[in-house]
This record gives structure tokens, C-alpha cells and sequence, in this order.
């Protein structure tokens, strides 16, 4: 019989513990989980990227809906828990009561509000959840901000608005940044790199009231007298364990949640995890311990041996580009020796804490590549009496060869940690990898090292490069062309993120290095401009190739070739009449059918083209798009039409498919097939997308391909009726669309992003796939027509030849 679990919070610490409950006893528990949030798990470390633009909330989310129907958990989101009554055993929520046989508390932590005068002002908050994240990305350049705290916290909040052009001043009382982290020399670096991107700091500036207006913040006033005026003031000045419901139930309780070595709370059926927790003494603000609490309550839960132990933390952190790491003990103290490294011109600084031939600390900035290296000396106390000379410069300097970039990875133990979010150490990386996981995702997968902050993703990779040897390819972020060092993937975010509409915007915000770009990186942008801006960006044909230009295929003999469009490969006599009309009055040389059913006029000359195409027009005939970054061919069997083994109207539905997706610029040539059975005669399982018609309904694949590379479609989905696999087809290509780099085919980009991203985005949430068939639309609406007819009514004149060597001079 199961057991009824209660699970009070829906943050990381209890979304990992129903993680290993379902996965390792999926028939054990009936759960129900509350949230006072009206969501459940997201990866609250990512909040600061959702704030400066570079992720949007749905990438963060841990647990979606699916998740938690998949795994018959009961959610009551958005209510809050009254009450605990334990000698009830029942959960009391604000609509209604939950019995328990075992409930875990994950309540979290409270942010620390400074008592100030004007503290309960509107526009004072705090920086904790969505919410909070939402109301600062409301602020744009013409607001002010200040934030109170100069630790982690408030620096990311800073920087996240500072990015999007806000004017921000932190506010710290100590004498330097993140003084809990860094020392006195790496807090002086981090606090001039955040100045030189614009954002202003006060060290050593006690606040004393925060002034309103109608009942609104207008200023912070400090004990000096300086006034600072803000349209939003964010307190980022710690977190307190949130004991009230617990305290209220009769639970033991100091700073924390007293709970035991295996998260069980004074009570035998209650347990603990996360930020409410004190154990020993200690409470707990890092993801790491976290986790490593979870995978113990859930042990618990199942009856196992097992038990917390609080381990030695480093802290390896990004803030706003800046990478700093520090570990251990480095205050200054009698019989400790410091060795100092500082390399002005790349902004690095490094010092290492000694004691009787012992490292007991470590505070890295700029380069941190060697942290997790000193951070195992720190932890297993080795003596560094042989390298004393050469410890400064890690691993790759003792005794090895110091020419190998790997050496500092691979002289790691196997007990090194990688991925302090998750407790990963070097030794379940490599076992992963001798398992069988080759690349970076499959990792991902089998350990969770580097899915969740992501900053040790290439030291992942590094010990991929290591284990693997030549077996394994890293994969090299490379710039999107010599004018920026930004890559695709950048100038995708960014443009999204700050909102730039125009070429102009993107050479000046993102620091091009050229006035206008190049030839590379032109084209690339003028398709993400459209892409994301199409009602307020103009697609300009200058940033364009010569094919795309002239709405032809240029040949090698600098004649075109004109492919007419045929609806799903469907043509009529009449039609097959104009085309044979127009090939005879240009005297086209070559008439091709195409692998994709249509029919190429081949030889075309550069300034017959308006001609030929007004003639097409005029029998209804439009552009083919055969040269275009977008769809090509919807290619089609009968069906059930004519053929005897056809299941479902495969011709109507590729033409109705045609029909929507024409016109639609994508990051490369699309091409689609739908096959009326399972025999496949449209060849659908080799292109970018490709429907087989069954008797039940509609397969639907992507990620096909039949040209340098030789694809198999994979499948995302099967749907009961046309009109929905209608909507997955236009959702998926938007998808495709919005995430695609340029010059990337889907199948590429469908590496890159997963099948399970695919199909959590396009099947699985259907509030998601309506939106991106909503944007898909909006595009269409500027995009779904014809250039040929655009181009014989406004710009037929272009085309006509500047001379006309050909003609004899007269005698």
C-alpha cells in the first residue's frame, strides 16, 4: 500500500528529492506537494539570467506540469499552508487539509528586509523569486535603481538591469565587495570591471531611511547625508531560514529546522531539506549541500542506510563575466604565508594561503581554470612542501608537461569535485563516460554535472577531452565572423534581450569592430532581425546573397534558373501549358522535373526574368522559393486519392502545409514530405520534417536529411486529426525558427536542442505551442506572398542590362 507523502515547498531542495523518490520507488508514495509560488520547481540560480535577458523563465523551469502528472504528484500551487498538525498528522492548506503518513518541510529562506524607516514603501523589494525578477526587468533607461548589498545577490541584480540600460547603484556597508568570498585585491578588481560597465558603487555607506512620495520610494538617504534617488530600491542583503510553520507545529527549532543526519526533524515522520535546515550548528545558502540533503531524505524515506555529512565548500561564481573562485581560509593570521600572483593587463589575480606546508586558502579572479585543483589540496590537506616554487602557476607546472592545457584535469583525483551545484566529483564523470556518454548532454543526462549554473561545463569537457582522448571532438564556440568575438548564439540572446530592432542597433550595442559588418555576418543578422522583429524590422536584400536577391538561382554561365511553385507537387494542364509557353518565348534551354516535384527552367537570362515570372503570374504561378532560406517543397504521394494503400488525404494536407509555411524565411532551406502510408513513397523520413499517414492518425518526424549527410528522421509525436498535425508542423518551425542558427539545417539545430526540448516545447506544452503558432502567424502576415509579383510591379527595371556589348558598331 502506499504512503501518503506531503511535501511542503516546491523549490530546488524538494524538486530533487521527488526526483530520486520517483525515479529509484515510483509506486511507493501518493505525493502531494503545496507551493505558496503559483509554479512549481525552476532553477532559482538562473534567475539572474532571466533578468539580464540572456534566458527566459520557461528555460529555467525544472518540473513542468508534464513532469508531475507524468509522476501522479497531486500539485497545489499558489496555496499556502496554514498549519501543521502533527498529532493529526494533517497538512491544513488554504483549501483544505492533506493527512500524511511522512511529510517533508522545504519552506526555504526568508529575504532579510534592514528595518529601516520607509522600508514597507511601494517599490522597496527584495530579490528572491519571479516576481521580484519581473518587477526589475520592468525598469528601463530612463529609471533608477538602487540596491542595498554589495554580495552575489546584489551584484547580479545590478548587472541584470545594468544590461538593459538602468541606472544602478549598489550600496554595501563593508569595505569592499562580496567580502564573505573574495579579499580585499579581488574585491577592488570586481568592483572596477562593474564600474567600467556603468554601474556606480558606495563601499562603506550605512543607509539610514528610505525617503517616499505618496506613499512610493524616492530616494535612499545615507547616514552621511547623500541622497540617492530611485524609482525601485532592492534589498539583497541576506536570507534567513523560514522556521514559522514548523516553529507553529511544535518542531525543534534554532536558526533552522533542527534535523539529524538523516534530515529527520524532532518529529519521526517529518523530515527537512534546504535553506530552512540547521544541522549541527550550521545553516545552508548553496545548491551543493542542498542536493546532497535531498538525495539523503529520499533515502531515508526509502528505509536505506544512509547520512548528511557537510563537506568542505568552494565557490567558483560568474558575476556579469567576471570569474572569481575561492576556497578555504585566507584571512590574514600569525604563521600563515601568502604567495601572490597579478597580471594587471588580463585583469588576473591569485593568492594561495599557507600554513605549515599546507594550503588552507585560495581567491582566484579572471582565471579560475585551476580552482578545483587547489580546492583538492585545500580539502585532502596535501602538503606542497616539493611545489612551493611552482604552486602558483597549477598543476600544469608540476612535474608535468607543461605545454598539455589538460594536465591541471587530469592530475585531478577521482575524488574531485566538478559540479558543485550537484555534488558531481571527477570520478561519476569518467564512470559515466566509460558507460558510454560521449559528449556533453549525454553527461548531462546520466549526472546532472553542469545542469544547473552551467559555469563548469568546460572542465565537463575537459574531462570528456581526457577520458576520451581523440575520441573526442570539443566542441569550439567560434565568433560569428571577424568583425565581433560574439558567437550566433550570442547575437541571438542579445538581440531578443535588449530589444534590437535594427542593424545599426546591433553594430553600436554589441561592439562591432567594423562600421556596417561583412559579408559573413550580415546575412546572419538581417535573418534574426526578421525573425524576431517581423512587424518592426525590414528585411534588407542588401544583406542578402545574389539568389535571394534576384528570387532565381544564379547558374555558373550567369543565366537563372526559375522554379514556379506547385501546391504539395499538385499541377494542372493550364499550368503545364504556361510553363511550356514561357520556356518557348525565352528560349530557355532546359526544362528539369526535380527530385522535389516541380518543374526548373534552367538558362534563364538576368533580365528576362520579370518576363518570364509576369507571364507565370498571369497563370496563377508564383515564386518556389527554390533559392531561399526557407521552405522549398512540401513534397507529396496520392494518397488516398488513387492509391489503394493510402490511409489518409496526404496531397491535401502537403498542399494545406505548403499553402501556411510559404514564404517563411528559416535559418536554412526547409523541405517537407507527407507519405499517405507507411510505405513511404514521399520519401518523408529523410526531410526536415516529414508526416507518414497511419490509420490512426499522423506520425510526425524531424531532423531528416539527404544531401552531404544522410539522415534518418527521428519521431516527435504522433496526433489524431490533420488539423493538429497542422499546428505541431508550424509550431516546430517556429521553434526552428526563434532557435536556429544560421546556415544551420533543423536537423543541426535538433542536436544541438535535444528531442526532449523539442517535444517539451511542441507536444508536451500545448499553451506553448499555440504561442509559437501565434508568432509563427504574426511572421506570415508580412512574409506569406509573392516576391516575383512584387518585383515585375516595382522593381522590373532593375533587371534590365546597364550596356549591351553585343551590337555591332555601326560603319
Amino acid at each position: 500500500m502506499k504512503q501518503r507523502l506531503v511535501v511542503i515547498g516546491a523549490g530546488m531542495a524538494s524538486g530533487r528529492v521527488l526526483e530520486h523518490l520517483t525515479d529509484a520507488a515510483p509506486d511507493a508514495f501518493d505525493i502531494t506537494l503545496f507551493n505558496a509560488e503559483p509554479r512549481g520547481n525552476y532553477n532559482r540560480i538562473m534567475l539572474s539570467p532571466v533578468l539580464s535577458g540572456e534566458k527566459t523563465y520557461e528555460e529555467i523551469v525544472t518540473h513542468d506540469d508534464t513532469w508531475y502528472a507524468e509522476r501522479g504528484i497531486s500539485c497545489r500551487f499558489g496555496e499556502q499552508v496554514a498549519k501543521i498538525d502533527r498529532e493529526m498528522k494533517v497538512v491544513e492548506g488554504e483549501n483544505g487539509h492533506v493527512p500524511y503518513d511522512k511529510l517533508v518541510i522545504a519552506t526555504g529562506s526568508n529575504p532579510f528586509m534592514i528595518p529601516l524607516p520607509g522600508h514597507d514603501l511601494e517599490g522597496v523589494i527584495a530579490y528572491r523569486d519571479l516576481e521580484d525578477t519581473q518587477r526589475m526587468m520592468g525598469m528601463g533607461p530612463d529609471n533608477k535603481v538602487v540596491v542595498i548589498g554589495g554580495g552575489l545577490l546584489g551584484l547580479e541584480a545590478a548587472a541584470g538591469m545594468a544590461a538593459h540600460g538602468v541606472d544602478v547603484t549598489v550600496v554595501h556597508i563593508m569595505g569592499h565587495l562580496m567580502e564573505r568570498q573574495l579579499d580585499e585585491a579581488a574585491g577592488y578588481l570586481l568592483k572596477k570591471s562593474l564600474e567600467d560597465k556603468g554601474i556606480k558603487i558606495c563601499l562603506q555607506a550605512d543607509s539610514k531611511e528610505i525617503l517616499g512620495q505618496d506613499g512610493k520610494v524616492r530616494a535612499l538617504l545615507l547616514d552621511d547625508g547623500t541622497e540617492l534617488p530611485c524609482d525601485l530600491l532592492v534589498m539583497a542583503v541576506g536570507i534567513r531560514p523560514n522556521t514559522a510553520l514548523a516553529k507553529e507545529a511544535g518542531l525543534a527549532t534554532g536558526r533552522g529546522i533542527h534535523v539529524d543526519d538523516q534530515m529527520l526533524t524532532s518529529d519521526p515522520d517529518v523530515y527537512a531539506v534546504g535553506e530552512c535546515v540547521e544541522h549541527d550548528g550550521e545553516v545552508f545558502g548553496l545548491v551543493a549541500p542542498l542536493y546532497d540533503q535531498a538525495k539523503v531524505a529520499a533515502q531515508a524515506l526509502m528505509a536505506e542506510d544512509t547520512a548528511f555529512v557537510q563537506k568542505t565548500l568552494s565557490t567558483k561564481l560568474k558575476v556579469t563575466g567576471c570569474d572569481l573562485f575561492s576556497a578555504g581560509d585566507f584571512a590574514e593570521g600569525t604563521g600563515r604565508e601568502d604567495i601572490v600572483f597579478r597580471d594587471p593587463s588580463r585583469g588576473v589575480y591569485k593568492r594561495l594561503v599557507i600554513e605549515q606546508d599546507r594550503l588552507i586558502g585560495a581567491v582566484m579572479y579572471g582565471d579560475t581554470a585551476d580552482g578545483n585543483w587547489f580546492f583538492g589540496l585545500i580539502k585532502d590537506g596535501t602538503s606542497i612542501e616539493d611545489m612551493r616554487e611552482t604552486l602558483i602557476f597549477g598543476p600544469a607546472y608540476q612535474g608535468g608537461d607543461t605545454s598539455d592545457p589538460l594536465s591541471a584535469v587530469a592530475a585531478l583525483s577521482l575524488e574531485a569535485e566538478i559540479c558543485g551545484c550537484n555534488g558531481i566529483c571527477k570520478g561519476e564523470i569518467v564512470e559515466a563516460i566509460n558507460a558510454g556518454a560521449s559528449d556533453l548532454g549525454a553527461v548531462r543526462a546520466s549526472t546532472k554535472a553542469s545542469a544547473s549554473c552551467g559555469t563548469c561545463t568546460g572542465l565537463v569537457e575537459q574531462v570528456l577531452q581526457v577520458t576520451l582522448g581523440d575520441d573526442f571532438q570539443m566542441p569550439a564556440a567560434q565568433p560569428i565572423c571577424g568583425c565581433t568575438d560574439l558567437t550566433h548564439e550570442d547575437v541571438r540572446r542579445l538581440i531578443k534581450g535588449q530589444e534590437l530592432k535594427s542593424q545599426a542597433a546591433v553594430w553600436q550595442e554589441l561592439g562591432w569592430t567594423t562600421p556596417n559588418g561583412c559579408h559573413v555576418c550580415r546575412p546572419a543578422i538581417n535573418y534574426y532581425l526578421l525573425a524576431d522583429w517581423p512587424l518592426e524590422y525590414q528585411d534588407d536584400p542588401q544583406s542578402r546573397f545574389v539568389n535571394e536577391r534576384k528570387h532565381a538561382n544564379i547558374q555558373k554561365d550567369g543565366t537563372f534558373s526559375v522554379v514556379p511553385r506547385m501546391w504539395g507537387g499538385i499541377t494542372t494542364p493550364e499550368e503545364l501549358r504556361a510553363i511550356a509557353d514561357a520556356a518557348d518565348r525565352y528560349d530557355v534551354p532546359t526544362v528539369k522535373v526535380t527530385g522535389g516535384q516541380r518543374i526548373d527552367l534552367l538558362g534563364v537570362k538576368g533580365e528576362d526574368l520579370p518576363a518570364i515570372w509576369s507571364d507565370l503570374n498571369k497563370a496563377g504561378l508564383v515564386s518556389g522559393h527554390a533559392y531561399s532560406k526557407g521552405l522549398r517543397t512540401v513534397k507529396t504521394c496520392v494518397g488516398t486519392d488513387h492509391c489503394r494503400f493510402g490511409t489518409q488525404d496526404s496531397t491535401g494536407l502537403g498542399i494545406k502545409l505548403e499553402k501556411i509555411l510559404w514564404g517563411s524565411w528559416t535559418p536554412h532551406k526547409l523541405k517537407l514530405a507527407v507519405s499517405g502510408c507507411p510505405r513511404n513513397c514521399a520519401e518523408a523520413t529523410c526531410k526536415d520534417i516529414g508526416v507518414v499517414c497511419v490509420d490512426s492518425g499522423y506520425q510526425i518526424s524531424i531532423g531528416g536529411a539527404a544531401g552531404m549527410d544522410v539522415k534518418e528522421t527521428e519521431l516527435l509525436c504522433q496526433v489524431p486529426t490533420e488539423d493538429e498535425a497542422i499546428e505541431v508542423v508550424m509550431a516546430v518551425t517556429q521553434a526552428y525558427r526563434e532557435g536556429g542558427k544560421y546556415l544551420d539545417r533543423l536537423y543541426k539545430w535538433l542536436e544541438k536542442v535535444g528531442m526532449d526540448w523539442v517535444k517539451a516545447q511542441v507536444v508536451e506544452d500545448r499553451e506553448n505551442r499555440a504561442a509559437l503558432v501565434e508568432r509563427f502567424e504574426l511572421s506570415q502576415s508580412i512574409y506569406r506572398k509573392d516576391p516575383w509579383a512584387e518585383h515585375v510591379k516595382d522593381k522590373a527595371q532593375t533587371y534590365s542590362p546597364i550596356a549591351d556589348f553585343t551590337l555591332e558598331a555601326a560603319e
